[in-house]
């Protein structure tokens, strides 16, 4: 494994089935620097063919112990490490993300391999139930029940713009499901194609050395929307795997439910992610609560989907807010965006919300090409309720201070939020009764509550909860992030009177 050359070229081919494939047609990446590269264009025809081979793989994969499936995603950390220097060379020139970012999303990548490999090592996962049978009950016997938690089969994954590695290629959707037992074909980012290349060469390496299914993992690069159509449609995928825009999600979801046998779409689509700043807490602390919303807003030039946009303040404690959250962003360059298409969707977003009725200004800036300027504005509680368009998710860094009156109206703010991915609540003991009416509200409309934080961080672990209600995420039940996220690629299946040796290989 020894791949640590920063001279990656990428030929720019699929990987179908194990083999390198090129397509008729091409395009081009557009790279924040550096030198571009050509890619075949995915067509529906790679799909089938990915998919097909995925499916025969699963009459194999799906029935592996849980052992066989660690080592593969231990060996694919392996794999991807070796490739470190390379990895981060490609992704920086793609994306504009600096170097230090994307070792950083690189180490949460592998972390969450070799943590499914520890999770399904353990067993919980598969939520083994069993009632012994009763041969004398009465009026009627009962028979031997098991039950455990058995793999869907093909899963479709769609690589995520803001995050190369962590929620792409390689990511939570495809670790969690090949941890299931479940082939993946993803779909590609173009934003980054290159990067997305060599995590896969990666994924066949490790293939190669397990002795594994070549079906087990297909890479289709980067096509028109007949290929993301052809995957999600494709009558033998059994789920489906999202992180992106609303827009683009909701017309995947419903795809999806079209079919004639619709599948589970577990789309995580985004939120602004709010703020309640209590008045003690902004009593005792509203100036290094400014600075740290101003330094969490910025963060990666706002492209998190936990960028907390908006931040909810009592009327009198506003204006010193909105000034310390000034002073902070003013103190923050120009950063570069992801992508020309995301830069250009930031500047409509702040125009959309700079046209809002009632929105002030407080901080703003020209932002071009592909660079990203802070952003702040400030609008009261009744306007912000009264225009849709202001609740919408602005992916960037764009702050939204909401005044309110009191805190009846702070309930009332809170109680007309949509679904998010975070709530956070500042507050000091001072606060608690207020933070108790907000609670049962904030509950219902977030997947992650936090207490005198940031959410932008989100932890890779056995109790994070990444989705939320809709719009945040399609499915409210499930999380792509954590250990839970496995769930999404798996069913319950009872087994009576089975005998021992007909039962699957991870019955314990």
């Amino acid at each position: 494994m020894n791949v640590t050359t920063r001279d990656f070229k990428p030929h720019g081919k699929h990987l179908i089935a194990g083999e390198w494939v090129s397509g008729t047609a091409t395009f081009r990446s557009e790279p924040a620097h550096g030198d571009a590269h050509d890619f075949s264009v995915g067509t529906p025809a790679l799909v089938n063919a990915a998919v097909e081979a995925a499916e025969e793989a699963f009459w194999t994969f799906g029935y592996t112990d849980a052992e066989t499936r660690a080592k593969f995603l231990e060996t694919i950390a392996d794999e991807i490490d070796a490739r470190g220097d390379a990895i981060t060379a490609i992704g920086t020139q793609e994306t504009g993300l600096p170097a230090g970012r994307l070792q950083g999303e690189r180490g949460r990548t592998v972390g969450q391999l070799r943590l499914f490999a520890s999770h399904i090592r353990a067993g919980k996962y598969l939520d083994q139930r069993h009632d012994d049978a009763l041969p004398d009950r009465q009026p009627a016997p009962r028979p031997d029940i098991k039950l455990m938690q058995r793999p869907i089969g093909p899963v479709a994954v769609f690589g995520a713009s803001n995050f190369p590695l962590a929620f792409s290629t390689a990511g939570g959707d495809t670790a969690s499901a090949l941890a299931a037992g479940c082939p993946v074909v993803v779909k590609g980012h173009s934003a980054h194609p290159g990067t997305g290349e060599i995590v896969a060469e990666a994924i066949k390496a490790a293939v190669e050395t397990c002795n594994l299914p070549k079906g087990v993992f297909s890479l289709v690069q980067g096509g028109k929307r007949d290929v993301g159509t052809a995957l999600v449609q494709h009558p033998l995928i059994k789920a489906v795997g999202f992180t992106g825009s609303l827009g683009g999600g909701r017309a995947l979801y419903d795809l999806c439910a079209q079919r004639p046998e619709p599948i589970p779409f577990f789309g995580e689509l985004g939120s602004v992610n709010p703020m309640f700043l209590l008045p003690e807490a902004m009593n005792a602390r509203g100036a290094d609560i400014a600075a740290g919303w101003a330094g969490s807003l910025t963060m990666g030039a706002g492209q998190f989907c936990t960028n907390p946009g908006i931040a909810i303040v009592l009327e009198h404690q506003a204006e010193g807010f909105a000034q310390a959250t000034k002073d902070g962003l003013a103190k923050v360059d120009s950063q570069v965006m992801l992508t020309d298409g995301i830069a250009s969707a930031y500047r409509d977003g702040v125009a959309r919300i700079g046209k809002g009725s009632g929105v002030r200004e407080v901080l703003t800036s020209i932002s071009d090409q592909r660079t990203a300027t802070p952003q702040l504005f400030i609008v009261k509680g009744a306007d912000w309720i009264g225009n849709h368009a202001l609740t919408e998710e602005v992916f960037g860094p764009l702050g939204l201070i909401v005044t309110v009156a009191d805190e009846a109206e702070m309930i009332a703010v809170a109680k007309s939020f949509e679904g998010q991915l975070t709530a956070t609540l500042h507050l000091e003991d001072g606060d608690t009764e207020l933070a108790r009416c907000l609670m049962p509200v904030l509950e219902r409309k977030a997947g992650r509550m936090l207490a005198n934080g940031f959410p932008t961080g989100v932890e890779v672990c056995d109790a994070m909860v990444h989705g939320g209600p809709y719009p945040a995420s399609t499915n409210f039940g499930a999380t792509s992030v954590g250990t839970m996220a496995i769930r999404r690629f798996l069913r319950p299946v009872s087994y009576q009177n089975m005998p021992d040796g007909l039962l699957p290989a991870d019955w314990r």
